[in-house]
């Protein structure tokens, strides 16, 4: 795992950069999210391939337990990828919510990731 650090006007935000799957469980998100919040981050990038793809299936609850997690520390996520691979009605209605929020988003690139964050 690689931490990439980005200066955005004054704003400092962290992306995850690696080849496999980080997040599995609720805890490997917390750890995640401790690990980078004591290092000064309270903005993350993380791309959807390093998350289990159990995280999109939300009647596992996993989503909503790592979601959770980020909302209690008020840090914000980005998730990067292709979302339109999960075609369920659950899981789209939850990423166009999440995205009409600040604290949870799923974008398509890293360039709209900078740009959410930093605003």
């Amino acid at each position: 795992m690689e931490i990439t650090t980005h200066q955005v006007n004054q704003t400092q935000i962290a992306e995850v950069i690696s080849d496999g799957i980080l997040i599995q469980t609720p805890e490997d998100g917390l750890q995640l999210l401790v690990d980078l919040y004591y290092q000064d981050f309270d903005k993350i990038i993380v791309r959807e391939q390093n998350i289990t793809p159990a995280f999109f299936e939300l009647k596992t609850g996993i989503a909503g337990e790592i979601l959770q997690k980020f909302s209690n520390y008020r840090v914000r996520l980005v998730i990067i990828g292709d979302f339109a691979k999960y075609p369920g009605k659950s899981i789209q209605d939850f990423i166009y919510e999440s995205n009409n929020g600040r604290q949870i988003n799923f974008l398509d690139s890293l360039e709209e990731a900078l740009e959410k964050l930093s605003g």
